[in-house]
């Protein structure tokens, strides 16, 4: 299986905007052979979407948005989004295929302290999910999922063969590091290989660093995006690819000022 790792940079609100981007990352992946597309978390929405949740138009905006991403999609597409069900929000990721919804996973532990408060928002999923592609089992996580044991033994339990992680995790010092360490000890519990796709891009006060990559069973980084700056790449997860060293702190720093500033510039409309 060829997975595409779609590094984007959405803006929080702009549906139109996300959902044509998210599009262009398919068409992108699927020319470079790819037999899934993995977005960031809450892509079609942009990360922290906030008080847009509670607004019932946008919430039915993002529902038609995503019925067009899976009529649209020319491959297997694994997206991030809010999603209704009865009287229930949740952070959700769901694969889109053959024109439409083919399977949901919801965010099921939900982060509330420093700059998050998805609790205000999102009821925790319970279940885990697990999906069949092109002959592989694969389980989804969602951020704050991958950061607790639990989720990843339960994926490994339902039979998951490899787990994917959709994030908007944003960059603090040395964040970069301290995500490596979580992800080498989830894939120690459970032997299971993972995808780690990240958001990039400046956000008001929040800034996401991307940083996406494919790592073994044994805890070796295959294949490593670039920090700080949008990127499609189309991966055989089991095969060596290209992981440059994490940058020095010092390194990170201004990379994630530079994108910040920029972003807080072009995002909020200045002349």
């Amino acid at each position: 299986m060829r997975i595409g790792l779609a590094q984007i940079n959405p803006t929080v609100g702009d549906l139109p905007g996300n959902a044509a981007r998210i599009l262009a990352a398919a068409h992108d992946a699927a020319a470079q052979g790819a037999d899934l597309l993995v977005t960031p978390e809450l892509a079609l929405t942009g990360y922290p979407p906030e008080d847009l949740l509670l607004r019932g138009h946008f919430l039915d905006d993002c529902a038609s948005r995503l019925a067009e991403l899976a009529a649209q999609t020319p491959l297997p597409l694994l997206v991030g989004h809010p999603h209704r069900a009865g009287k229930a929000l949740f952070n959700a990721a769901s694969l889109l295929l053959g024109g439409r919804v083919q399977a949901t996973a919801h965010k099921r532990h939900l982060p509330n302290a420093e700059v998050f408060d998805e609790k205000r928002y999102f009821a925790e999923g319970r279940a885990a999910t697990v999906f069949e592609l092109a002959g592989e089992r694969i389980g989804v996580a969602i951020c704050e999922d991958i950061w607790q044991p639990d989720v990843a033994a339960d994926l490994k339990a339902a039979g998951a063969q490899r787990i994917v992680v959709l994030n908007a995790s944003p960059y603090h010092l040395d964040k970069p590091h301290a995500r490596e360490a979580v992800l080498r000890q989830r894939v120690a519990e459970t032997g299971l290989p993972l995808v780690y796709v990240n958001a990039v891009g400046g956000q008001d006060e929040l800034v996401f660093d991307g940083g996406s990559l494919v790592m073994a069973a044994d805890g070796c980084v295959r294949h490593r995006l670039p920090a700080c700056v949008e990127a499609v790449r189309v991966v055989d997860p089991d095969e060596p690819g290209e992981a440059p060293d994490i940058a020095s702190v010092e390194q990170q720093v201004w990379q994630a000022l530079v994108l910040a500033v920029r972003d807080y510039v072009r995002k909020c409309g200045f002349s």
